[in-house]
Order: structure tokens, then sequence, then C-alpha cells
């Protein structure tokens, strides 16, 4: 038995869960395990966090969460030394299983974007903690170049040009300063179908369950919409996500639907980017070939994206650096 784990088993037996059975769950694209706990009624989840410093920035954005009256999972007992965490159990409803299941994709897509618009629609002094990070330019930029640093060398077996790089960031740099009007509330940054749960037992928004956002930033309303409807892991179907947007937009009738389209061309193009460097990252440093499969997908959307008009530069560049050919994925990708 490893040190960690005898950690575990201790933290466990303090807190009253040492006879519960224990099964682990999938791990998501993080370092970070889960195991659902069962003891007689009884339920929860073990977050193990091998970088403690992980914990604090999701347990203060939990409860915070939680203050504004949103479903955030209940904390039942930490450890900030080894970074455990036990955690109220949602169940199993995420939006991908009850998608998987035949459950319609229009009430799930329009429930997480009533959540968003009641989200955004809290004075920005309450929804905001103090001293929360902001998505600044540099973040920005940093998690574009994930693409140029990952995928690049990925799929070619070469590295850009410092020119060729340099001309990238000029481009994001340019780009994320263009849309006007779009105000800043709390992004929660991964919102999509894998970390939303649906909780029938809840009324309205409430049903709405938030997992994964121990990575909160302050940044463009438009970064969480264009996160749900533009997702790396499945199509969402035109219809569905033009009601999306519809709904928002209705609820905000001083946003300018222009600028609101520009805002989430932007975001949405840096956001896919983004992916890609991870998801080949994943697969190049984390031995994940799991999220391969999606990076096709990504790229689609990369690619709509950049359709903008204004997004004509970074159109231009990918063609000219990162053509059609070579965002397939060949055999031995990554390897």
């Amino acid at each position: 038995m490893s040190e960690r784990q005898e950690r575990i088993d201790v933290f466990l037996e303090l807190e009253g869960w040492g006879n519960a059975r224990r099964n682990l769950l999938t791990n998501d694209a993080s370092f970070r395990r889960y195991t659902r706990l069962k003891d007689k009624n009884r339920r929860a989840i073990l977050m193990d966090a091998p970088s403690p410093e992980e914990i604090g920035p999701f347990l203060s954005i939990a409860h915070h969460l939680d203050r504004l009256g949103y479903s955030t999972p209940k904390i039942f007992a930490v450890d900030y030394k080894y970074g455990f965490i036990l955690l109220e159990d949602f169940g199993d409803s995420t939006f991908t299983r009850l998608l998987a299941t035949g459950e319609q994709e229009r009430e799930l897509y329009l429930l997480a974007t009533d959540l968003l618009i009641d989200l955004h629609k809290q004075p920005a002094a309450e929804v905001i903690p103090q001293k929360q990070p902001s998505y600044s330019l540099d973040l920005l930029l940093a998690e574009a170049a994930l693409l140029t640093d990952w995928f690049v060398p990925a799929a070619t077996g070469c590295l850009l040009s410092a020119e060729a790089i340099k001309e990238y960031q000029e481009h994001w740099r340019l780009l994320i300063s263009l849309p006007v009007d779009i105000p800043d509330s709390l992004v929660l940054r991964d919102f999509h179908v894998d970390n939303l749960m649906r909780l029938d037992d809840r009324p309205g928004i409430a049903a709405c369950g938030l997992l994964d956002f121990q990575d909160a930033v302050v940044g463009p309303v438009t970064y969480d919409l264009v996160s749900l409807i533009e997702d790396a892991r499945r199509d969402v179907s035109p219809a569905t996500a033009n009601e999306v947007k519809e709904r928002y937009l209705a609820a905000f009738s001083d946003l300018d639907p222009n600028q609101l389209d520009l805002s989430m061309a932007v975001l949405g193009a840096q956001r896919h980017a983004k992916v890609i460097g991870i998801f080949t990252r994943l697969c190049v440093r984390d031995n994940k070939r799991i999220y391969l499969k999606h990076i096709p997908r990504v790229w689609r959307l990369l690619e709509a994206a950049c359709d903008h008009p204004d997004l004509a530069i970074m159109q231009q560049w990918f063609n000219l650096y990162i053509p059609t050919e070579l965002r397939q994925l060949p055999e031995g990708f990554g390897t």
C-alpha cells in the first residue's frame, strides 16, 4: 500500500467513513482522482488532489457559489495538508450521461443557459469574489500558445519559427482587444456537459449542479456561453446553439448582438486553440490518448470561429502555418 493510500485510509477513518465501500470513478483531464464512498444509506465523494494547493480555490468558489444560491457539492470534511476533500455525491446524472441515454438536448442546454443568465444578472460586486484572478491578456495568450507549443510539434515533428510564433501572438493580442461593451462576470471556465448535473429534487436553476469550477476567473460573460455550445467533446445541434444565444440575448437587451457574436468568435477560437494544445499534451506527456478523438471536432470549431470576418488574419495564419492536411491525426500522432 502506498503512503498516500495510507493517508487516505486515516482521513476516512477519522471522518467516519473507514468502513465505506470505495469505487474509483473515471479520471478527468487533471491529476485529481475521485472515489465514490458508500456506507449503508450514506454516499459521498472523495476528491484526492495530489497538489494540495489546488483545493483552496475549489473550496473558496464552492462556498461562494453556494452562498449565491447555486448547487455545488456540500463540503463534509477537508484535509488541507494532503489535499483530500469529502464531498456531497450528486449522483450520476451528468448532462453527458443524460444525453447518451436519450434525454432532450434542448432542455438541458436551456437549463444551463438560465443559470448563466442568473449568474450574469447578479451585481458584479456580489458575484465576483474579492481578489479573484482575472482572465488577463497574458493568461489568454499563454493558453492560445498551447496549440503552437504542443500540437504543431506532435503533428509535424518540427517547431515553428520564432517569427511565426510572434505573428501568432500579435494576432491574438489584436483580436482579444476587438470586442467592446461585453461585461465581465465570474467565469466558471469549464462550463460544459461533463461538468453539469441535473438534480431532479431541486427547483429551477438549482436543478443544474456545478462541478469543476476551481479555475474560475473574472472575464467576459461570453466565455462560459461559448464553452457550453461549442463543446470539445460533443456536437451541439445548430438549433440548440441558436436558441441558447437567442435566449441569452433576450435576457440582456443592452447587449449588442454583433459584439456578442464577435466576442464569442474570438473567445471561442482562443478556447479551441487552447483545447487542441491541452488534448495533445494529455496524449504526449500523460499518455491519455482518449482525448485525441476529439481533436478533429475542435479543429472544425476553430475553423468555424475563424470564418468570422474579423478573424480573417487568424484564419490566414492557420492556412499558412498549419494547413488543412496537418490538422488531421496521422497514424502514430504524438508518439
